[in-house]
């Protein structure tokens, strides 16, 4: 009985604790231009590279947060990215701050790339994730 009663109580506690540990996520979508050489064969590593770099200049230079503090992963293909930013719950910055410093940068990042080549272009969908962890 008082076994039972013991693994009832862990049960319970582990469930409360792992619904407490939640992460706040907030989601967009949005849909850019870019020149179809700059998503061909390694183009596509290099405008992940550029989308990477800006968004944690624009971050750190309009936040009061550190590079080392943020997590970002970029991922995807030749017709869709995805974009991912963690960074930590205590940190007193709204999420949409940073949603729409993502979004800025993904949009200087195309403007860019269009602006610059001459060649064919297609659009992109581009979906974010912004999280505290």
């Amino acid at each position: 009985m008082v076994k039972k009663a013991i693994i009832s109580g862990i049960v319970f506690s582990s469930i409360l604790l792992v619904g407490c540990n939640k992460t706040e996520v907030l989601e967009s979508e949005q849909e850019v231009v870019v020149s179809q050489g700059n998503v061909e064969n390694d183009g596509i590593s290099n405008l992940i590279s550029e989308l990477k770099n800006e968004i944690i200049v624009s971050i750190t230079e309009q936040t009061e947060l550190e590079s080392d503090s943020l997590t970002i992963m970029v991922d995807g293909g030749t017709d869709e990215l995805t974009i991912s930013v963690g960074f930590p719950k205590d940190a007193k910055i709204d999420d949409t701050l940073i949603q729409q410093i993502v979004e800025d940068s993904i949009k200087n990042i195309s403007e860019t790339e269009t602006e610059t080549t001459s060649e064919e272009q297609i659009k992109m969908k581009i979906k974010t994730k912004i999280e505290k962890y």
